[in-house]
């Protein structure tokens, strides 16, 4: 089955929010074991998957700067909600004998270990998901950004990033029933359209290393693996 796989080696980047379900804050737990079991699927396929996890359903560092903080110190809270979050996904992954470890980019030996591409990369050649937490380690960048930074370190075929809806619209589909869905677009395009389904910064990182960015819902249990096997819907953005 594995000779039908469109990549072998990937990174998820999944949203904070996504963990929140219908809940208005925190982690639902039922969603995270069923984003943990959509990962397990996929380990079965024989795909080596890195997961970058962001942390807006506990903090987001911009909110404090909007408000006349300081956005650095907003931006550090928010990446220890990518720690809480990334323990959570472990947690899950563990209950479903996934062996998983956790990285941060920013030091904390007592809860996880740190960092370092040389590390994460003997922890996948172990089978094991590495789960990257602390966003790049530096205010500024989105976990965006990190999961394009974490994709392009760990050698990944593709980046996957996991929406609210099944692919890239020329508008919020949710507010805009004439928004076009793209089936296909290339890194440029998205960057000249200004299509926000990622920063500036992940998406021109992703086009200068030649990782494809794939688009699908989260939500949609199976999702993954059926993209990956070749079916699925999604939006492909590579050149």
């Amino acid at each position: 089955m594995t000779s039908e796989i469109r990549y072998r080696r990937v990174l998820l980047k999944v949203s904070g929010e996504a963990l929140m379900g219908s809940q208005g804050f925190g982690i639902d737990v039922a969603v995270a074991d069923r984003i943990a079991g959509d990962i397990a699927e996929v380990r079965r396929l024989g795909v080596e998957i890195s997961v970058v996890i962001g942390g807006g359903n506990i903090f987001r560092g911009v909110s404090v700067a909007s408000k006349g903080g300081d956005r650095v110190t907003g931006d550090h809270m928010g990446m220890l909600g990518t720690v809480i979050n990334a323990l959570a996904l472990r947690t899950s992954l563990n209950k479903m004998g996934v062996e998983s470890v956790v990285l941060s980019a920013i030091a904390m030996p007592e809860i996880c270990e740190s960092f370092t591409q040389r590390k994460a990369l003997a922890h996948q050649a172990a089978g094991r998901v590495v789960i990257f937490a602390g966003g790049t380690g530096n205010p500024f960048f989105t976990t965006d950004s990190a999961g394009a930074l974490r994709a392009a370190e760990m050698g990944a075929a593709a980046l996957f990033k996991g929406t609210q809806v099944d692919g890239i619209y020329s508008a919020d589909p949710k507010k805009d029933p004439t928004a076009e869905r793209f089936e296909r677009l290339t890194h440029a395009e998205v960057l000249h359209k200004g299509l926000a389904v990622m920063d500036v910064a992940a998406v021109a990182l992703a086009r200068e290393n030649h990782i494809p960015i794939v688009v699908f819902s989260i939500h949609e249990k199976g999702e993954f693996a059926k993209i990956l096997s070749g079916s699925g819907r999604s939006t492909i953005v590579a050149d």
